[in-house]
Formats: structure tokens, C-alpha cells, sequence
């Protein structure tokens, strides 16, 4: 972990509505294994839309992923994920994660990213070198939208195919920042 300092989640800096709805954010998940090869061993997508807050007395994170993305598979088969913030500098790579699959792409080699990869007792954990912030985090709560729920118009907006997001809340175990 050269290049990181371990700090609270009280001490992130930045506003998280920027960070996750303008910076944008990697999200990635492993499978339980060792290996580090992009789409096979891990996979990562780009988000915008997430939050964090408390829960349970707990700092967490939320985040939406659909079924059809290839990283839901592996958030679904391991406790951990993570959030990778990056700088301006990395925009490109962002678009490249949010609109190519894993399924046909080592993403990571493509756009000149590098994973790390950290294994515990509520699984493993992958982010990258290049991230300026990173939160690793573990699933407490996973729920698909249930277009019952919707009181206004988003299920219709966002859901015409009925490919509804399942909503994860994770806590936050480590704040990776870049020093």
C-alpha cells in the first residue's frame, strides 16, 4: 500500500456529492481467489450514483449496481468492495470502466490502472495504485429495488425495462487516501 495513509472516515476530504456524482468512482468487487486478472479474477465499473452516511451507528456507503453488470456477480459472491476515487487526470479511464464490460476487457490494463489486492477474513479486497481515495468496505445490506416502493415517476424513468438496481449499504473498515 505505498503511496496510502489509513485515515478515519470522519477525516475524507471533499464533498461526497462531488466525489461520487461528478468525480465519479470505481466500484470492484473479487472473487475469492488470488489472482489479480481483470474481468476473470475481479472486475470493476464506474458509479455516480451512491452516497455515504451512518447506519447502525456505523460509517457506511451505498451503492447501486444492476444485474446485468458484469461486477455484480462478484459483489454478489464476496463481503467486500470497494470505492475508488481518482483524479481529473484519469476521466478517460472512468468512461472506458463505465462503458466496456469486463466480460470482454481487462479494463485495469487497458486504461493503465493497478490493482492491488488485499485478502481477509470477510474476503477480498481489490483497488488501484492511481486512486486519490479508497474506501474498503464490507456488504451489511443487499436489496433490489421493488418498483412497488417508487412514489413518483422513477421507476418509469429509470427502469423501462425493469432492470432495477440492487442497493447495497457496506461499512466503511478503511480510508485509504493518497499522501
Amino acid at each position: 500500500m505505498s503511496g496510502f495513509r489509513t485515515i478515519r472516515p470522519e477525516e475524507i476530504s471533499g464533498n461526497p456529492f462531488s466525489l461520487i456524482g461528478h468525480d465519479w468512482m470505481l466500484v470492484t468487487a473479487a472473487n475469492p481467489g488470488e489472482g489479480l486478472r481483470g474481468g476473470a479474477d475481479y472486475n470493476t465499473m464506474t458509479a455516480s450514483w451512491g452516497g455515504l452516511g451512518i447506519l447502525w451507528g456505523k460509517p457506511v456507503a451505498y451503492v447501486f449496481v444492476r444485474p446485468q453488470r458484469h461486477t455484480f456477480g462478484f459483489i454478489e459472491a464476496n463481503e467486500r468492495l470497494t470505492l475508488s476515487f481518482f483524479g481529473e487526470e484519469y476521466r478517460d479511464a472512468l468512461n472506458f470502466c463505465g462503458t466496456k464490460s469486463g466480460r470482454d476487457y481487462d479494463k485495469a490494463a487497458e486504461c493503465g490502472l493497478t490493482p492491488v489486492s488485499e485478502s481477509g477474513e470477510d474476503g477480498r479486497a481489490v483497488w488501484f495504485e492511481e486512486a486519490k481515495l479508497v474506501l474498503v468496505t464490507r456488504k451489511l445490506y443487499a436489496k433490489p429495488f421493488d418498483a412497488s416502493a417508487f412514489t413518483g415517476d422513477g421507476a418509469d424513468r429509470f427502469y423501462p425495462a425493469g432492470d432495477f438496481h440492487t442497493a447495497y449499504v457496506c461499512a466503511i473498515e478503511k480510508v485509504l487516501e493518497k499522501v
